[in-house]
């Protein structure tokens, strides 16, 4: 794939993102916003969430039974998504039921009917979703993580909410945060498929036409601040035969110099089936059917995390591997045929990222929203294959902590905890939470 193709098409205006492509007669559309959850007052955690499904269920006036309805004779899917920095609605819909979509999405954004009985069904619903989520142990690992990791930081807020921040919402907060969010200057529209640039032109024109202008909100999310020493946090749920396990520390971000060295080298770290971290501990010993690293990344710096499952008797003896192994990373690095391997994955298989329309829209709507640097994607292959072994090694040291590292395991504590403990050398802070705590 040429680079031209992230190029955005200059027949459309900023804030509108498009890539024809009539192989099929599909339309896929993102309505993005470059705000989310950040905005959420403190106490009122799950109040976006909660606005964006309103919306969606009540958009031109209808109830949800009714949209549902229009949305299947549509023969289309429409969804709300939320997250810390971005909520928006994604779609797709065939052809020729396009414009009839654009109307929708039209009342969607610009028609709330903000229905006092919707507004409290959902509430029930998401905490009925929350009480579900206690059966998903990685979820459960997952949320702990964030919690703590990202303690007085939006990224450590729970996007959904909790039980006590659900009951605290007002039907008047959500229209508060629909006059506060949804404006012209937030908005980015993405289409892909078979849709021309003088199509989605007119689309995101009617699209903006149904919010008002004002300026866009500012938030004061600050850089997160690392943990400090090894803390564990143990989450308690009886009768687990096996664990979840995250352990990880402040990652990196696209702007940062060394961003691209360190995502090669975590390539070769934990990165595929067949890195370190996954060929020690499944390939060597058969403890956790996966273990992986990843460093995703947000509009602020994220967190670098290992992930693995082992059943509860090895719990202790993988974590204390995966430790040794991650000291190893840190101070030895990674070696010269393991870069060159790397490097040869990450351009071929970037291939994959750039196969379909709704893909390469995907990465530029990415970029708009994370604020990435110019180029970050166009010019993605060129700077995998300029990363020198140097510089592989010295990000890993710049960038990844071996001593202020956050571990988090679901699991019995009773039965776990002082064998987990025994396998943390340098152990700081030590805490046991229950899984049931949504708070």
């Amino acid at each position: 794939m040429s680079a031209s193709a992230y190029e955005v098409d200059q027949a459309v205006p900023v804030g509108v993102i498009n890539e024809y492509s009539p192989e099929l007669p599909l339309v896929n559309v993102s309505l993005s916003l470059r705000v989310g959850s950040e905005l959420d007052p403190p106490g009122k955690e799950g109040l976006s969430e909660v606005l964006m499904r309103l919306l969606r269920r009540n958009a031109g006036g209808r109830d949800a039974d009714e949209n549902d309805r229009l949305v299947d004779r549509l023969g289309a899917s429409l969804g709300a998504d939320v997250a810390a920095s971005t909520m928006g609605f994604h779609g797709t819909v065939i052809s020729r039921s396009y414009a009839e979509f654009v109307q929708l999405l039209r009342d969607t954004l610009g028609e709330p009917s903000f229905q006092a009985d919707e507004f409290e069904r959902l509430k029930r619903e998401i905490h009925s979703e929350l009480v579900e989520s206690l059966d998903n142990d990685r979820s459960l690992a997952r949320r702990w993580f964030r919690k703590k990791m990202f303690a007085g930081h939006p990224y450590g807020r729970p996007v959904s909410g909790t039980p006590q921040s659900l009951d605290s919402l007002e039907l008047a907060d959500a229209q508060a945060l629909y006059e506060r969010a949804l404006i012209q200057e937030n908005l980015i529209c993405a289409f892909a498929g078979e849709v021309t640039p003088e199509q989605a032109r007119a689309s995101a024109e009617a699209l903006r036409a149904m919010l008002r202008r004002g300026q866009q909100p500012t938030t004061s999310t600050q850089a997160p601040v690392a943990p400090s020493g090894r803390q564990l946090v143990i989450v308690d749920k009886p009768d687990r035969t096996q664990t979840q396990i995250l352990v990880g520390c402040l990652g990196t971000h696209p702007r940062d110099e060394d961003h691209t060295a360190l995502h090669v080298a975590n390539t070769i770290f934990g990165g595929t089936f067949t890195a370190r971290l996954t060929q020690e501990v499944r390939a060597k010993r058969g403890w956790s059917y996966g273990a992986y690293s990843s460093l995703p990344f947000d509009r602020c710096r994220h967190a670098f995390s290992m992930w693995t499952f082992p059943k509860a008797s090895d719990a202790a003896q993988c974590l204390k591997l995966e430790l040794d192994l991650l000291e190893q990373w840190v101070k030895a690095g990674v070696t010269k045929k393991e870069l060159a391997w790397a490097k040869r994955y990450l351009v071929r298989s970037h291939a994959f990222a750039l196969d379909t329309a709704a893909k390469r829209v995907s990465l530029k709507l990415d970029a708009e929203l994370y604020q990435l640097p110019a180029g970050y994607y166009q010019e993605y292959e060129a700077r995998v294959q300029a990363v020198t072994l140097e510089q592989a090694n010295e990000a890993i040291q710049n960038r990844i902590s071996a001593e202020n590292l956050l571990v988090t395991i679901v699991g019995t504590a009773s039965e776990i905890r002082g064998p987990v403990e025994g396998a943390i050398d340098r152990l700081g802070a030590s805490e046991t939470v229950p899984f049931d705590d949504l708070s």
